[in-house]
């Protein structure tokens, strides 16, 4: 297990605060104080208390809540949820669910979090569905084109007109009920691919 701390920037649906974040390859979450979290966002209640490890042999830590936050390192954002435990040892532990969501690593020879900025982007790859018939047939994914040199993908209004799909999408009129649903059976469906 080993450690490293950074400045961040903690911000919340209820306001922002700079923290010295300690970034630990032993926790499993990222964890924050309580007091925090109540000024920073909208804390939820977790479905059932969770129990960690600490570093002291036969301690345990317990989390009955949950806060999902944004957080700035050297002014990239990246977001996710922080279980809430009393007496914290650290205001904000970074834990390693979060270092791999993110793909971040640590450098403990120079005491640096090492970030890739293309992590940071978020992309809609594939948020469009069509209908070929808008009967009997199973919706195909549309994909954002692959060629860089067209845009940014579904996104794009160019790529839509390029790819056909304007006047292809189902109006509610024409969207198929449950009784005009697909019919196919799972080894049909499984055969095309």
């Amino acid at each position: 297990m080993a450690v490293i701390q950074k400045e961040i920037r903690l911000v919340g649906s209820k306001g922002k605060r700079e923290e010295l974040a300690l970034f630990d390859s032993g926790a499993t979450y990222s964890c924050l104080r309580p007091d925090i979290a109540r000024e920073l966002g909208n804390v939820e209640n977790l479905p059932e208390p969770r129990e960690f490890g600490t570093a002291k042999e036969g301690e345990k830590a317990i989390a009955k809540e949950r806060v999902g936050l944004d957080f700035y390192i050297d002014g990239y954002r990246f977001s996710d949820e922080f279980m809430i435990i009393q007496d914290l040892s650290e205001p904000v532990i970074i834990g390693t669910a979060t270092l791999q969501k993110w793909r971040m690593k640590l450098d403990f020879e120079n005491d640096e979090v090492i970030i890739d900025p293309r992590v940071t982007k978020l992309r809609l790859l594939c948020g469009i569905r069509r209908w070929q018939n808008c009967r009997g047939s199973i919706p195909e994914p549309v994909r954002a084109c692959p060629d860089e040199n067209q845009g940014t993908g579904l996104l794009n209004p160019k790529n839509i007109l390029k790819a056909g799909l304007m006047n292809q999408a189902p109006t509610i009129n024409q969207a198929p009920t449950i009784n005009q649903a697909p019919t196919t059976r799972w080894s049909e469906a499984t055969e095309r691919g």
